[in-house]
């Protein structure tokens, strides 16, 4: 298991392992809120000391910048894409075709900037244990939207997205996700993780469905900008309920 696990680890994060084979992490994604809880309790612990030494919106920024960091800033990539994609106008074809330009245009940016500009916002409307416990949360939500659309979606084209899509078909597999990350989420979060949930599933299958409509299925940009969108979603929640 501990292969399986330093292996999801790796292909999230920064953190460097020797078992991150791609077809290993796909078997495997089932496993991904676990990494979000590695992920949730380093930039957790880290917010709750940084939240009562320095001013909020100066905790916010190198949270975000943290967060970003700590993830190799793949998935704010994987963000900025599928906005060009989705505001792309004509064909399915045109759309993946902007989707996966390295060139960055103007709805991508546009998209970052609100992004980590919610991001610094919602992280600096919290401070000490309530911060610790918001990112912590929303770390797994995120990763458990990204495990939801494997499970439900098919993949526009045979690329980074197909190992997972394929793999993670196994209705076992989304149990046990949902469990490592929704449990926790309700025993801590309370009602608020409730809401919180629920508002992870909702994202989950709207932006597969704005994917399929646009893309005709998902891609790794869809799961990475999933896993950006469901974590600002869930800490905006957790800062104002």
């Amino acid at each position: 298991m501990f292969k399986e696990i330093s292996s999801v680890v790796s292909f999230l994060t920064i953190i460097p392992s020797k078992n991150s084979d791609l077809e290993i992490v796909a078997k495997n994604m089932y496993l991904f809120p676990i990494a979000g809880a590695l992920i949730g309790l380093i930039i957790g612990a880290a917010g709750y000391g940084l939240s009562l030494f320095l001013q909020p919106l100066i905790t916010g920024l190198i949270l975000t910048g943290a967060l970003a960091l700590i993830t190799g800033i793949h998935h704010t990539d994987a963000l900025c894409d599928f906005a060009d994609g989705i505001m792309a106008k004509g064909t399915k074809e045109k759309k993946l075709k902007a989707m996966r330009d390295p060139a960055v245009g103007s709805a991508g940016v546009m998209t970052v900037v609100l992004y980590t500009a919610g991001m610094i916002l919602a992280v600096s409307m919290m401070k000490g244990f309530e911060l610790f416990e918001a990112i912590l949360l929303s770390e797994l939500m995120a990763k458990l939207s990204m495990v939801i659309q494997a499970n439900r979606g098919f993949s526009a084209w045979q690329g980074l997205s197909s190992p997972f899509t394929q793999s993670m078909k196994d209705p076992k597999k989304l149990v046990i996700a949902a469990v490592l990350a929704i449990i926790p989420t309700v025993i801590l979060g309370g009602m608020t993780g409730v809401f919180v949930v629920i508002l992870c599933i909702g994202m989950s299958f709207l932006l597969l469905a704005v994917a399929k409509r646009s893309f005709g299925g998902i891609s790794g940009d869809v799961f990475g900008a999933s896993n950006e969108l469901v974590r600002l979603a869930s800490l905006l929640i957790f800062a104002s309920v």
